[in-house]
């Protein structure tokens, strides 16, 4: 039993001795291989323009909770307005992800300018240039002169759709880091690093703006319409003020109660009208407690600061990388090739 043992022994440490001969006759092969493999690697990535991260993080508080004003909600409901109800937001913290990837707060943002250069541009003019997308525009007829200062046509709307389309595929990251909280980190990445600032704090400004919008619509049209008919209602009572005023000054010297009928009837429409006001004002003024109470608040958490990250990857790590991998990939071929051969003789 220990004889055979000793026998698989010699072979193992013979294979091993076998395989290491062979790897030293094609050392040279290996050498070059690995020094090609290596110089490749190196003019890739010296090629490659540098990528900087802008970061940034925010928190979304939308819950409509109670307050001492639902005491007030009798008011509103008079007028058939029920401003305290709570409802679920639209927008769970998922969809507030896909919000800020979606076409139209990247296209809006897009079509912002900015004063990060020397001249104010729109984000979109500078993202073309960046990545020498309108290099051969000049070339083309229908793109020759295009100003997105002009109205915007099919062909805005096509090169728009283009920039939105790689800054989703390539540029842009949302993400939640830690399940255990709500923080959310916007990433962008671009050549130029005071673009990646100053977009990334744009496009959370104008998601912002429509995420804000959308869930106070309710409680803004709402204002809207009690102050349209608070206006209409006051018209009326001044019209009816004076109507009451003319009236009264001609039955001044009218005793009877039958002659000063109208002057009653003119009394009760003025005071029906300024108690309908009063209510229309307490109203608007509930609404607008209210839609304070319900606007969301988007808190941004960390800006990003200059300098910022560049993702490129350093020449000496490419160097090692490339060297580990094809002398990993040259050493296993030539062991292979020496156990098939040996496999077939």
């Amino acid at each position: 039993m220990s004889e055979n043992k000793e026998i698989e022994l010699k072979d193992i440490f013979s294979t091993i001795n076998e395989l290491k001969i062979e790897l030293q006759s094609h050392f040279f092969k290996i050498f070059l291989f690995v020094t090609s493999i290596t110089i490749l690697s190196l003019v890739f990535s010296l090629s490659q323009d540098s990528r900087y991260k802008a970061e940034l993080s925010f928190v979304v508080e939308d819950t409509q909770k109670s307050t001492p004003l639902s005491s007030m909600s009798g008011l509103a409901s008079q007028f058939g307005f029920d401003m305290f109800s709570s409802s679920n937001s639209t927008f769970s913290q998922a969809n507030i992800m896909d919000l800020l990837k979606s076409r139209g707060v990247i296209s809006k943002t897009l079509l912002q300018k900015s004063n990060y250069t020397d001249k104010s541009e729109f984000f979109i003019d500078s993202y073309l240039k960046m990545n020498s997308i309108d290099a051969d525009w000049n070339e083309l007829p229908d793109l020759k002169d295009l100003n997105f200062n002009d109205k915007l046509t099919i062909t805005h709307d096509s090169i728009i759709t283009l920039v939105w389309q790689k800054i989703i595929e390539e540029d842009i990251s949302v993400e939640i880091k830690n399940d255990e909280t709500d923080i959310i980190y916007l990433s962008f990445r671009c050549r130029d690093e005071k673009f990646a600032k100053f977009f990334s704090q744009s496009l959370i400004s104008e998601m912002s703006r429509m995420y804000v919008s959308y869930q106070t619509k309710q409680s803004t049209n709402t204002i809207s319409f009690l102050q349209n008919r608070a206006d209409s209602v006051f018209v009326e009572l001044e019209k009816a003020e004076q109507e009451f005023a003319r009236v009264k000054d001609i039955n001044q010297r009218i005793i009877k109660a039958s002659g000063r009928l109208k002057e009653l009837q003119l009394m009760r429409n003025v005071e029906v009208l300024n108690t309908m006001y009063l209510e229309l004002v307490k109203n608007i003024e509930v609404s607008k407690l209210t839609l304070l109470n319900q606007t969301p608040i988007i808190q941004v958490i960390d800006k990003p600061i200059l300098p910022l990250e560049d993702t490129k990857m350093s020449a000496l790590l490419v160097l090692l990388i490339a060297i580990f991998i094809s002398t990993t990939c040259s050493v296993i071929y030539f062991i292979l090739r020496k156990l098939v051969n040996d496999s077939l003789a």
